[in-house]
């Protein structure tokens, strides 16, 4: 699969509008901590509390929409932004709304086809709502997590947040060295949905990994996972073991232990 195969598959592989959703997600994650103490542990985000789950994701808010303003064509050199996070934690929930509201402005400001430089596939300002998206909303699950609460995920979102994980895992490797490690003599993993027909096939090469998108529902696949959307979204970064109830696995075990070592982020 070429990069602009991926390209291509990654503005066309559902009609989700990344950007409305980012608020839609926003909001959730708002609502879910509003009146929740905001030092309770986050079980899977190891080491941070709801307080510093808040500050990430209204950071990464923030930190893309400045991206977005500049229109940046090279990698940033620096990451500092002017976060205006409140002294007292207890105004992060609110701090994180205005976050969402800040990059509602920036999203007006840009047109989603305009050439950018992304550290993923697709070199364009869309790659940055998408990115946006599938941050803000799995934080929003961490954050439902450690309060004792299953999270729900609307089914589109997740079959699009698995894609955009699978496509952009390869080029992650910067802030996820482990990535590196998924190589293998031409093996495959197959990930299928048993709530809709959506399938995705990885296939580990000598030299790395990628999707291939030739039939993956039909291709013999080495290992395969199967759940529902909202489950395989959860199990791919990491916060549902492929042993969970609700997933099922068959095929090579070494081989599906070798690729949840190694490619969450």
């Amino acid at each position: 699969m070429t990069t602009a195969d991926h390209a291509d598959r990654a503005s066309v592989v559902t009609p989700v509008d990344h950007r409305t959703a980012v608020a839609a997600e926003t909001a959730r994650f708002v609502a879910a901590v509003k009146d929740a103490d905001l030092a309770t542990a986050v079980p899977s985000c190891p080491g941070w509390t709801l307080a510093d789950l808040v500050k990430h994701t209204g950071s990464v808010q923030r930190w893309f929409s400045v991206l977005l303003q500049a229109r940046i064509q090279e990698p940033p050199r620096t990451r500092e932004v002017d976060l205006r996070l409140p002294d007292q934690e207890d105004g992060y929930p609110d701090w994180l709304a205005e976050s969402a509201t800040v990059a509602a402005d920036a999203f007006a400001a840009t047109d989603p086809d305009l050439p950018m430089w992304a550290w993923g596939v697709d070199q364009h300002a869309r790659f940055w709502a998408r990115r946006m998206l599938f941050e803000t909303l799995l934080h929003r699950a961490d954050a439902e997590l450690a309060l004792g609460l299953r999270p729900a995920i609307d089914r589109t979102l997740a079959v699009d947040g698995i894609d955009e994980f699978l496509v952009n895992l390869p080029f992650a490797t910067f802030f996820a060295p482990k990535v590196a490690n998924l190589r293998g003599p031409d093996q495959t993993i197959r990930f299928r949905t048993t709530d809709g027909d959506d399938a995705w096939l990885v296939r580990l090469r000598p030299d790395g990994f990628g999707l291939d998108t030739s039939n993956p529902a039909a291709e013999t696949a080495d290992a395969t996972v199967t759940g529902t959307a909202a489950d395989l979204l959860l199990l791919v970064y990491g916060r549902l073991a492929y042993g969970t109830e609700g997933l099922a696995h068959a095929g090579d075990e070494h081989l599906l232990a070798h690729w949840f070592a190694n490619s969450a982020f």
